[in-house]
């Protein structure tokens, strides 16, 4: 399920690659908050996030009218290793949708 070439192919889209930074920051977030921490519509994020679900790099998790997106525990630890590498590189990109998360009004109750 995971070859190099697949996972950089997965993530080589903006919008892909923040959302599973983000992701992985975070620890899990639903699409309502990678809607406002990245200023993208319901459609485009879900998408996006269908496509990292089917590659295998996140998992998901319904509670409630919530689902809940998270790094696929099935990720090999090269990936995982690749994830923290990238979040480290991308800070200042990850710091700006961390603070619109924070600033999130309306957040999911159980998160």
């Amino acid at each position: 399920m995971f070859n190099l070439a697949q996972f950089f192919k997965c993530l080589s889209d903006e919008t892909r690659l923040n959302a599973t930074l983000l992701i992985h920051q975070e620890g899990e977030l639903c699409v309502c908050e990678l809607m406002v921490a990245m200023d993208d519509s319901q459609p485009k994020i879900s998408r996006h996030l269908a496509q990292l679900r089917n590659c295998g790099l996140l998992a998901d998790e319904r509670r409630g009218q919530w689902v809940f997106y998270k790094i696929s525990p099935a990720a090999p630890d090269w990936a995982m290793a690749l994830l923290k590498q990238a979040c480290a590189a991308h800070q200042d990109t990850l710091s700006t949708l961390a603070l619109k998360l924070k600033n999130m009004p309306d957040r999911p109750s159980c998160c």
